[in-house]
């Protein structure tokens, strides 16, 4: 029926994780006085790129350990349609090693002392066991799905301390580096992988990880100026260039290089980490540049946590926080880990947990991640649009078209009480209820 509207629902004690709820929910118009959320599809605000996660190497690496059989189930349900999967369709990946692969490489690492600029040993060899055949198999169930590339550092040979960890792109290497990225991208896209996106440096301003490098505003401002920039009009590709990648508390960063019209002309958007600022960050900078993209690319879930305080802080900042403040995209760190929380670099992350956890060969198991991307991405594909929706009291909320016309509403009850709520849409609502610290997804 037309007036009837679907309701998915995880509550923080875990007793219903994504759970399509039994009874019949129709949009009627008997008064009450309960708070009110009222959709607005006439006011629209950015449209969707997609939500995801970090497929690191260390997360291809053990799913790809899973039997043939268990690995298809699993890759259905985080990529696949129908009621048990999420429908991922983003997917951000470390070019060269994250510090969640078992060891650090780049594509073109060599013996110490030597150097390589016509890139003649580049290889992705590094990625061809798991990363690259995993990819393969995740386009083979959905060919739409879009991948962002990021590197965590350059090969040694180009930096100022000849290590994985911190150092900087020595100047006389940036268009070498510049290379390296465009040849990355051609030799991704013919083994039938297109990038949508890079950003040129992962936390550029946290330069302690395992790999990891330091680069400055004043810094990727004039690589992407004068070299990333002019190396991708020369090669004809369209792979978005998105800057920072960073977090929240520094808007200044990319405001720096959109402020440069030199930098800026080559410049999709700004990305953004949580782990320090606040996410209206993200609208500070949509504000001084409005033809300019937002994009939410990394938080992670710790091995410390606890279900339902990760699913109320995730819910609130990483999926209706970003979406509220003009992102394209919301990612989740790791797809998945072991049961110790590796594989890792050394010096890499201990405590940052996958949204699958992957046991052995023969089994897996969904953690929080799972359910704060699964409550977006099953019912918020590509190209659907964010549309006016009121926070009222307690009920954090977000709203979206799809390019089908179904409206989806997701609410956080973020207060301390069970609540009561009607969804006003075009005059007509229906009543509510969500338990503290839980969230639902309505679709009609």
């Amino acid at each position: 029926m037309e007036n009837e509207v679907d309701f998915y629902l995880t509550k923080n004690d875990e007793s219903q994780k994504l759970k399509k709820q039994p009874e019949v929910v129709v949009f009627g118009n008997s008064y009450n006085g309960y708070p009110t959320i009222k959709v607005n599809a006439a006011e629209t605000f950015q449209t969707i790129d997609g939500f995801g996660f970090s497929l690191t190497g260390g997360s291809a690496e053990l799913i790809n350990q899973l039997t043939a059989s268990k690995k298809g189930e699993l890759l259905q349900k985080l990529f696949g349609k129908g009621e048990n999967a999420i429908s991922i369709n983003y997917l951000r990946i470390s070019i060269g090693a994250s510090d969640l692969d078992s060891s650090t490489f780049s594509y073109n690492d060599l013996p110490e002392g030597q150097t390589d600029e016509d890139l003649s040993e580049f290889s992705l060899e590094p990625d061809l066991d798991d990363l690259i055949p995993l990819l393969k198999e995740i386009l083979e169930i959905n060919p739409k799905i879009k991948i962002m590339g990021t590197p965590w550092s350059p090969p040694v040979w180009m930096k100022d301390n000849n290590s994985t960890i911190g150092g900087s792109l020595l100047p006389k290497y940036y268009s070498v580096y510049a290379d390296y990225l465009v040849k990355y991208i051609k030799e991704m896209n013919k083994l039938g992988i297109d990038i949508e996106a890079i950003t040129p440096q992962n936390e550029p301003l946290h330069a302690k990880n395992n790999p990891s490098m330091l680069m400055l505003a004043s810094e990727q401002a004039d690589f992407i100026k004068n070299h990333l920039g002019p190396a991708f009009r020369e090669a004809n590709l369209d792979t978005k260039i998105i800057i920072y990648d960073h977090n929240a508390d520094k808007p200044e960063y990319p405001l720096a290089l959109l402020n440069d019209a030199g930098a800026r002309q080559y410049i999709a958007g700004s990305a953004f980490h949580l782990y320090a600022g606040d996410i209206s960050a993200l609208s500070t900078v949509h504000a001084a540049y409005p033809d300019k993209d937002v994009y939410f690319t990394e938080q992670y879930t710790s091995s410390t946590g606890e279900f339902g305080g990760d699913l109320n802080w995730h819910l609130r900042n990483v999926i209706i926080g970003s979406m509220r403040n003009w992102s394209k995209t919301a990612f989740e760190w790791n797809l998945a880990n072991n049961t110790s929380f590796g594989p890792h670099t050394e010096g890499g992350c201990t405590t940052c947990k996958g949204a699958i956890t992957i046991k052995g060969s023969t089994s897996y198991e969904e953690n929080v991640g799972f359910y704060i991307i699964g409550h977006v991405s099953k019912f918020v594909p590509a190209g659907s649009v964010r549309i006016g929706s009121n926070i009222t009291g307690n009920l954090q909320n977000v709203a979206f078209k799809t390019p089908d016309g179904k409206k989806v509403l997701i609410v956080l009850n973020g207060g301390q009480n069970f609540e009561m709520f009607n969804i006003d849409y075009n005059g007509k609502w229906i009543t509510a209820s969500l338990d503290s610290g839980s969230v639902a997804t309505f679709v009609w």
